[in-house]
């Protein structure tokens, strides 16, 4: 089992739990946001959040395809709605995430979870990472 997925099924992990699974340059892609973020002390800030927003669920899978990359697909409710998300999170030699990329379906229910995650994290993360600028 991956440690961020151990974490994950314990409960609600706290920003330092997740600190001690990053490494410094850490990158996460997310549907959330425009751009990737970078950094461990942001990235496990948001990882938090998102294990305290994104409702009730279960993982369901869990493969290795290679030695340092992991795929995980968790399903469950956000606000009575199913949700569903895969990921591919990628490890260095000493096992610290290095790279996480999320996809998440339905859209409705992405959008109440990316709602409900803006409203947490709006002050932590700076304003163009939400929105494409407008003209």
């Amino acid at each position: 089992m991956h440690p961020l997925r151990k974490l994950r099924e314990s409960g609600h992990p706290t920003v330092a739990q997740v600190r001690e699974l990053l490494a410094e340059n850490a990158v996460f892609n997310s549907p959330l946001l425009i751009r990737p973020i970078e950094g461990r002390e942001v990235l496990a800030t948001i990882f938090a959040q998102s294990s305290a927003t994104r409702g009730s669920g279960t993982y369901t899978a869990e493969f290795k395809l290679d030695e340092r990359t992991t795929f995980l697909r968790w399903v469950g409710t956000m606000d009575g709605h199913k949700i569903e998300s895969w990921e591919i999170i990628v490890d260095n030699e000493q096992g610290l995430i290095v790279e996480r990329t999320i996809a998440m379906r339905p859209y409705p229910a992405l959008k109440l979870f990316r709602d409900a995650m803006y409203a947490a994290l709006k002050d932590k993360l700076p304003p163009d990472v939400w929105d494409y600028p407008t003209a």
